[in-house]
């Protein structure tokens, strides 16, 4: 029995070198995949905080309108709000997470705007506006978003997209009825609080451009900052605390629990995952499960320009939801490396 040939080692050489390359090159596809992979799960879990956020919110507009039953609106925004940061300072606390807040200029802004403005307007306008109304209402801000995103962010809509926001501009209009005059200072004060929320929006998205922050540390402080305004409102214009019924703590603690602490936890979270106009426009399902929720709790009974508008806005989700299908299939495939994120700009 003679040792190996030159020809059998020269052989087995040349497939040990085609079995190395083709392991560095499967070595390297999982490198180049595990970036879009992440970048893809982040995505999932953008869309899916703003699906939990929309069924949270949509519901807490008969939740508030109940509760401001027993309160006046001032009363309540403070209550949920500094409730709420204290809950999210225990939270901290048990989760042994730093006290100290990060970037507190741009927390104090986002306090003030996000908690300050958009709570308290949004009450106030609740106080004699109707749910369902309100909620949409307030909801034009995924267009002042878009807006202001555009100026400040320099984001861009393409293609479907434009699409379905004129859908879901065509859908508020039809519900907002601007051409009727009926309710119009709590109309303002509803539009001002989703001025308000978009301007916030930007802020956030501004400043985790610029530096990481905790997203918990971030919600809880511009939460106490933003409640303190509103405790001092309250305490100057109110005539009277609360009557604490089980109905009241009830709507309260369904606020200050979900309505608030997770609510402002999961939308920081969306607006980190997704672009800030995506992520608007996404928060349009809430007004529909708000007018959905008062018509079958609260017997506000939407009209058929109210139904209509409903319709359009769903049809613009949809849109938006399959446009992000299609291009999340096209980035996993071999074609689609450099296909922009779904609700990416430019």
């Amino acid at each position: 029995m003679g040792g190996p040939t030159a020809r059998g080692t020269t052989s087995r050489r040349e497939m040990d070198e085609v079995i190395t390359v083709s392991e560095a090159e499967r070595s390297e596809d999982r490198r180049a995949e595990a970036p879009r992979g992440t970048a893809a799960r982040g995505r999932d879990l953008g869309a899916a905080a703003l699906a939990l956020l929309a069924l949270i919110w949509g519901y807490n507009w008969v939740v508030m309108k109940i509760g401001l039953g027993y309160a006046q609106p001032f009363t309540f925004s403070a209550l949920r709000t500094s409730l709420g940061a204290l809950s999210l300072f225990l939270v901290l606390i048990v989760m042994r997470r730093s006290l100290r807040p990060q970037a507190v200029g741009f927390t104090i802004v986002i306090g003030l705007l996000q908690t300050t403005g958009f709570t308290g307007l949004l009450m106030w306008a609740l106080q004699s506006g109707g749910a369902g109304k309100t909620s949409v209402l307030t909801y034009t801000m995924p267009f002042w978003l878009l807006l202001l995103a555009w100026a400040f962010l320099g984001e861009r809509l393409r293609g479907t997209q434009w699409l379905a926001a004129g859908l879901a501009l065509a859908g508020l209009l039809f519900i907002l009825s601007p051409w009727r005059l009926q309710g119009t200072f709590s109309s303002v004060l509803a539009l001002a609080a989703g001025i308000s929320w978009a301007a916030s929006a930007i802020v956030v998205k501004t400043l985790q451009k610029r530096q990481h922050v905790d997203l918990l540390s971030l919600t809880t402080w511009q939460m106490l900052f933003g409640s303190l305004p509103l405790i001092l409102i309250a305490l100057l214009t109110g005539s009277g605390g609360p009557e604490w019924s089980a109905t009241f703590i009830w709507a309260l603690a369904y606020n200050v629990v979900l309505g608030n602490a997770l609510a402002w936890l999961l939308w920081m979270f969306a607006l980190r995952k997704l672009p800030a106009g995506a992520a608007g426009l996404g928060t349009l399902a809430t007004p529909v499960i708000g007018v959905a929720a008062a018509w079958l709790q609260l017997g506000e009974r939407p009209s058929a320009g109210e139904a209509a508008g409903m319709a359009l806005i769903i049809a613009a989700l949809a849109i938006i939801a399959t446009r992000g299908l299609l291009v999340g299939r096209r980035e996993r495939s071999p074609r689609g490396e450099q296909t922009a994120a779904p609700g990416a700009p430019g």
